[in-house]
C-alpha cells in the first residue's frame, strides 16, 4: 500500500452514485409497493451498502483500512430507474471515495440480484464519484502571490564543515515542491547574535518566510529560541502545537523540541528541529495550510 504515515488526519467526505435501469415502470412500482418476491429491495440494498463501505479494504487490495464514521445511503426512484447515492465521512489520513463507490456498486448489485427474477432486462448503467472533499489539498487554495523564503541552518558542526547539512536541504526541497521560491540558503553557527542579525536581515529584505533548522533542543549550544524571543512580535502558538502534535504521533521525543513560530513585521519565522526527520515532519505538518496566514494578515479571512 502507499505510505500515508506522513499525512495528517482531516475531515474527508465522498459522495458516489450508481444507477440501475429497469425495463418497465412495473418493476419500479413493485419496488414501491413491496411486491418483490425476494423482499424489501431498498432496505436490503442499504444494509449491503453499509457492509460494503466498512469492508472496502478487504476487497480492494491497495485500500487502507480506515474508520468509517458516517454513512448515508439514499435512493431516488424514477419512471424506469433507481438512482443510488452514498455519502461517507471519516477523519483520517486518506480519502473515502473508493469506499463510497464500493458501497454504491454493492447496493446496485443487490438491487440487480433482487429484481432480476421479475425483470431479466435490468442493467447497472453507471457507477461514479460525484463529490469528494478533505485532505491538505482542500486547504491549499490556489495562490496568485509568489512566496519568497530564506532557509538557515544553525549548527556549529555543519558551519565548521565537520558534518553535511541534510535538514536545510530537505526544507528547501519541500518549499520548492510547494511552489515557494527559496532566495537564500545559509549555514551559520549556534550564536545568538548571528542568528538575530541574519533573521532581521531577511525580515528587512521582505522575505515572506524565514525558516531555521537547528538549535531547538536542550544542549547548552541550542539557543535558537532564546535568539528569537526578543525579536518575535506575535507568537503563533497553534503552529508550535501543530509541529509537536504531529511529531508526537511519530516519536515520543518530540515533546522535547522547542520549536518556535511567530511574526516579525510581515515575515513568518519558524524555528524547526535540527534533525532531518524532525525538520521534514515539521514541514509536512505545516505546509501548505500555513501559507493561509498571509491572507489572514491582509484581512481576507479570519478563520
Amino acid at each position: 500500500m502507499v505510505d500515508i504515515t506522513h499525512k495528517s488526519s482531516t475531515l474527508r467526505t465522498a459522495v458516489a452514485g450508481a444507477r440501475v435501469h429497469c425495463s418497465s415502470a412495473a418493476t419500479i412500482k413493485a419496488v414501491e409497493e413491496g411486491r418483490v418476491p425476494k423482499g424489501d429491495v431498498l432496505n436490503t440494498a442499504k444494509v449491503a451498502a453499509l457492509f460494503a463501505a466498512k469492508r472496502t479494504a478487504d476487497m480492494i487490495p491497495d485500500c487502507h483500512p480506515l474508520p468509517i464514521e458516517y454513512t448515508d445511503v439514499r435512493f431516488h426512484l424514477e419512471a424506469q430507474q433507481i438512482n443510488i447515492e452514498v455519502e461517507i465521512r471519516t477523519i483520517y489520513k486518506t480519502g473515502v471515495e473508493v469506499e463510497a463507490m464500493h458501497a454504491a456498486s454493492v447496493a446496485a448489485l443487490t438491487i440487480y440480484d433482487m429484481l432480476k427474477p421479475i425483470d431479466p432486462q435490468i442493467t447497472i448503467e453507471r457507477i461514479a464519484l460525484q463529490e469528494k472533499n478533505g485532505g491538505k489539498g482542500q486547504f491549499h487554495k490556489k495562490q496568485n502571490e509568489i512566496f519568497h523564503a530564506a532557509v538557515m541552518v544553525c549548527s556549529d558542526s555543519i558551519s565548521a564543515g565537520i558534518k553535511e547539512d541534510r535538514s536545510g536541504k530537505a526544507i528547501v526541497k519541500k518549499l520548492e515542491d510547494g511552489g515557494v521560491v527559496v532566495d537564500e540558503y545559509q549555514v551559520i553557527p549556534d550564536e545568538m547574535e548571528v542568528i538575530r542579525e541574519r533573521v532581521l536581515h531577511f525580515v528587512e529584505s521582505k522575505r515572506h518566510l524565514v525558516i531555521i533548522t537547528g538549535g531547538t533542543g536542550l544542549s547548552r549550544r541550542d539557543v535558537t529560541p532564546e535568539a528569537l524571543d526578543p525579536l518575535i512580535e506575535r507568537r503563533i502558538p497553534g503552529i508550535e502545537e501543530a509541529i509537536r502534535a504531529y511529531g508526537q504521533q511519530r516519536t515520543p521525543y518530540s515533546m522535547l523540541s522547542r520549536s518556535v513560530a511567530g511574526l516579525i513585521k510581515d515575515t513568518l519565522v519558524l524555528a524547526l528541529p535540527g534533525s532531518t526527520k524532525g525538520a521534514t515532519e515539521s514541514m509536512d505538518a505545516l505546509f501548505p495550510p500555513v501559507l493561509h496566514l498571509f491572507k489572514m494578515m491582509r484581512g481576507g479571512d479570519h478563520h
